[in-house]
């Protein structure tokens, strides 16, 4: 399969990586006729998914499984109206029915929208009108559909809600009755070319409102290298990305180039985190990659992973914030694997990472993929010397590039701030060392600027959460007359410091990250709180501190 859409699929070198990688991208490409529908013709009988419920549910979907049941989805969203164009959120937790329902969307050229289980009422409300949504389909808890339904008198263009049960309530459409009951599916014509708007996500909105970013039809195709380079994948891998449907990560971690590669994704569908469920299932299920956020790998390295057999495990790979060299070096220590840290954005696919020919250096994110030309830029816009900071960005040269936004939807004033003169401006603040490597300091909105120093959060952080005290921690700035800036640290501390939350505990933590990191960035202000805010999606808003200290 993947070698359609590859010159060369194998590499032995960076070099060779970035000298001969090409995606050869078809015309009028679609991932759930040219990927799924094409598996399910070539190997029925070759398994995509194996889901996993808390309840001791399992069941095996083949590729075959899939296309029947997208196509059967596609034909009862087709009797509902939706047409190519029309916008549909998908609220769907992890569910399977999410995958029937994206790829159904895709085959009829409908626009999906995927959001988490966690937005409120006016949150649904924010969404259904900057988007323009006209159909709903989510998950069957009456907690969910009862916000969903709070919100519809203030949503005007939602026509069409869908549960997936066991809850279905009044006015809504029956999910399962629906496929039971559609029609033999019809390929519409025309469904799409290759520049439509296929798929659209909101930002997580860490420095202000949600920002809506849309993505073409080719968008699954520069998840090639996410899965098969980054996640190191083939048709014999079993790959668990822990990630809610309602995020980016999960078309990056659970569908794209997983199954581009022939890979099978492992889905596990929970209502609560359990570190040890997590570590039962890479051992019974004899998980191969494994793929999560830096939490996940905190809270799991706190248990006794020595516990669980996990020689199953080959690869491992993390995103959706900044590494802290501490958890790579006490998760190799545990499994002898090391975390293969990768960096991308909504607006993007995966811009920098590890890959498996290359040593990764510990707190780095790895090297740029070839699909971008990466550069550090000053505030002039201007390249900078290997070693200095400055904003990351991708040059275009005037061309389409592959796995990089079409636009903030409806937001041309924010488009144009983030992507002109044929540069787009990622708002993150990092350095590169002379091999090319990347390392993370902050978002721009973030930096600190104190006595003339520029200081990142993220380094403190990482020497903050070496400390046994500190459960998690955000590094912010407060305003200071002499110094322009001081450095704030915001700690959530663990349960057995708690008692001695106060001026001796401030000060040994001052004094340990003195000893860490160059004196004049250690946390001048020390606040113990019980829980930082963050988005939905559980990335710290720093921007909330800000705002309470000034």
């Amino acid at each position: 399969m993947i070698e359609k859409f590859l010159s060369q699929t194998s590499f032995t070198s960076q070099e060779d990586f970035m000298k001969n990688f090409e995606v050869k991208i078809p015309e009028n490409f679609n991932f759930g006729y040219d990927v799924v529908d094409a598996w399910a013709e070539i190997e029925p009988d070759k398994k995509a998914m194996l889901w996993i419920s808390d309840k001791k549910e399992k069941i095996e979907f083949t590729f075959a499984d899939v296309k029947r049941e997208s196509d059967r989805a596609a034909s009862f969203f087709l009797s509902l109206g939706i047409k190519k164009g029309d916008r549909v959120m998908l609220i769907l937790k992890r569910h399977y029915e999410f995958w029937f329902s994206i790829i159904a969307l895709h085959k009829i050229g409908a626009v999906c929208i995927p959001a988490t289980h966690l937005l409120m009422s006016h949150d649904i409300v924010y969404r259904a009108n900057a988007a323009g949504i006209r159909m709903i389909v989510a998950c069957g808890d009456k907690e969910v559909t009862d916000r969903i339904d709070a919100a519809m008198g203030d949503s005007p263009s939602v026509q069409y809600r869908v549960s997936i049960g066991p809850y279905v309530p009044h006015g809504w459409y029956d999910y399962n009755y629906g496929v039971k009951n559609a029609a033999p599916f019809v390929r519409p014509e025309h469904v799409n070319s290759n520049d439509d708007t296929m798929i659209m996500y909101f930002t997580s909105g860490t420095t202000g409102n949600p920002k809506m970013v849309a993505h073409d039809f080719t968008y699954p195709l520069a998840h090639i290298i996410t899965g098969k380079y980054w996640h190191n994948l083939d048709e014999k891998s079993l790959h668990f990305t822990l990630a809610d449907t309602g995020w980016g990560k999960a078309v990056w971690g659970k569908l794209y180039g997983q199954w581009i590669s022939g890979a099978c994704v492992f889905i596990y569908d929970y209502e609560k985190f359990v570190p040890v469920e997590v570590l039962e299932m890479i051992e019974k299920y004899h998980i191969t990659s494994f793929c999560a956020p830096p939490t996940v790998y905190r809270f799991m390295i706190r248990e006794d992973v020595k516990k669980y057999d996990l020689s199953s495990l080959k690869y491992c790979t993390i995103a959706g914030e900044a590494l802290n060299p501490e958890v790579y070096r006490q998760w190799k220590e545990l499994t002898g694997i090391k975390l293969m840290e990768g960096f991308g954005q909504t607006e993007t696919t995966l811009i920098i990472a590890s890959y498996p020919w290359i040593e990764p250096k510990t707190g780095s994110m790895g090297i740029r993929n070839p699909q971008y030309d990466v550069d550090i830029v000053d505030s002039e816009g201007r390249s900078v010397p290997d070693g200095e900071e400055g904003q990351i960005v991708i040059r275009t040269h005037g061309k389409k590039v592959l796995g990089l936004f079409k636009e903030y939807y409806r937001d041309k004033e924010k488009t144009a701030r983030s992507f002109h003169d044929g540069v787009y401006y990622t708002g993150d603040v990092a350095k590169r060392d002379s091999d090319g490597y990347f390392w993370f300091v902050s978002r721009a909105d973030d930096v600190i600027k104190s006595s003339g120093y520029r200081i990142g959060p993220f380094e403190v952080e990482s020497a903050l959460m070496t400390h046994p005290a500190v459960v998690e921690c955000a590094i912010t700035g407060v305003a200071d007359e002499i110094r322009g800036q001081i450095v704030k640290a915001t700690i959530v501390l663990a349960q057995k410091y708690k008692e001695m939350a106060g001026e001796g505990l401030i000060k040994e933590i001052q004094d340990f990250v003195k000893n860490i990191t160059a004196p004049y960035k250690y946390p001048r202000i020390v606040e113990f709180v019980n829980e930082l805010p963050k988005t939905i999606s559980g990335k710290i808003r720093r921007i909330d501190i800000r705002n309470k200290d000034k």
